[in-house]
């Protein structure tokens, strides 16, 4: 397993991140303490979770993932300080996470709490933020004029970010979280963040996790290289699109148990015709070259200029065995230039 620093902070992580939003609706607490288990003997010390998992989301199961996710810490104690554990606090819009309300500091506080009791921990490595107050063009709000940008009021969103980090902040000096991040922001988002930082004196974002993967690129270059150049970890979720680029959707297939037979929150956008004829192509590229289709789409994003650790899930430890070996075979000069061409052709495939 291969390491990278997390952003500006000294927090060395396994490029393979640990994705838990499964546990609770699809995997249960068997399930999680296999992943993790086996995730831990192949060096994997990353892992992922959130206040609202599991997903999809809804007010029986939430909070779910970070009791299992708790439950196996409680019983691995020794196993603590060697893992980076990252939780996220809500964004609005869930009405059983504070009512739906916006992240305040305040709010950032009462999360924090609340996930530690929840995770059996006394600290949380990388605290984020899920998703911003403002809408923002992410879970398919990506296209030309589909929001309207000018209408957020920047003076206002600007004073919500500098609570919420004096909020971080006074998580930061109880001891209670070590670094923060953010999750589904932008450039704006980031760079507004870090001005006020540097001009408060207040935590700095060490990180951000947006989706990425070949049918979903848009954050390259422009968000990317403003990562690299701020000093700010990239970390893809989502590198398989939801599971497609796995191919197990092709030809129409909905496998039983498969998160496309759950009801999806933002519906399932990924599902168009321009995805399934990339994912097709990318396939033929997998078998050609001795990868699953799985595979050849985490050692692709893997191998991208920027990124820091790759966010992965899977509902069995068969899949997790697959995935995590896709980052021990890297992509030749041949596989990378045929993916380029499939790429070329489907920039921009949802």
């Amino acid at each position: 397993m291969e390491y990278s620093i997390l952003g500006s902070s000294n927090l060395s992580v396994s490029r393979v991140c640990l994705g838990t939003m499964t546990w609770g609706i699809q995997n249960n607490q068997q399930d999680a303490n296999q992943q993790l288990d086996y995730a831990i003997s192949q060096g994997v010390n990353f892992i992922d979770t959130a206040e609202m998992y599991p997903v999809p989301p809804n007010a029986e199961t939430a909070n779910e993932t970070e009791k299992i996710l708790g439950n196996w810490l409680s019983q691995n104690k020794s196993k603590r300080e060697k893992l980076i554990v990252a939780s996220k606090i809500a964004g609005s819009g869930v009405p059983w996470i504070r009512n739906g309300g916006a992240i305040t500091g305040v709010a950032v506080e009462n999360a924090v709490d609340n996930s530690l009791q929840r995770l059996q921990t006394d600290y949380i490595d990388l605290f984020q933020l899920h998703w911003p107050n403002r809408t923002s063009p992410h879970f398919g709000k990506h296209w030309p004029s589909q929001i309207s940008l000018s209408e957020t009021d920047a003076e206002l969103h600007s004073e919500q970010m500098l609570d919420i980090l004096q909020g971080l902040n006074r998580c930061v000096n109880a001891g209670k979280i070590r670094f923060c991040g953010l999750s589904d922001d932008t450039p704006w988002g980031i760079n507004t963040y870090l001005k006020l930082s540097e001009k408060h004196n207040l935590p700095k974002m060490v990180s951000i996790q947006n989706e990425f993967n070949l049918l979903h690129a848009k954050d390259w270059p422009y968000l990317i290289e403003n990562c690299i150049h701020e000093n700010i970890a990239y970390l893809p979720w989502s590198p398989l699109a939801g599971g497609m680029l796995s191919g197990k959707y092709l030809n129409g297939e909905i496998p039983a148990g498969s998160r496309w037979t759950f009801m999806q929150r933002n519906g399932l956008f990924r599902d168009t015709p321009s995805a399934h004829l990339a994912i097709a192509a990318y396939a033929d590229i997998a078998k050609k070259h001795g990868y699953t289709p799985a595979q050849l789409a985490l050692a692709w994003c893997n191998q991208v200029d920027g990124v820091t650790s790759t966010i992965i899930g899977a509902t069995s430890l068969a899949q997790l065995t697959e995935d995590i070996a896709a980052f021990n075979m890297p992509l030749n000069k041949t596989v990378q230039a045929e993916i380029e061409q499939v790429f070329k052709q489907f920039p921009a495939a949802f």
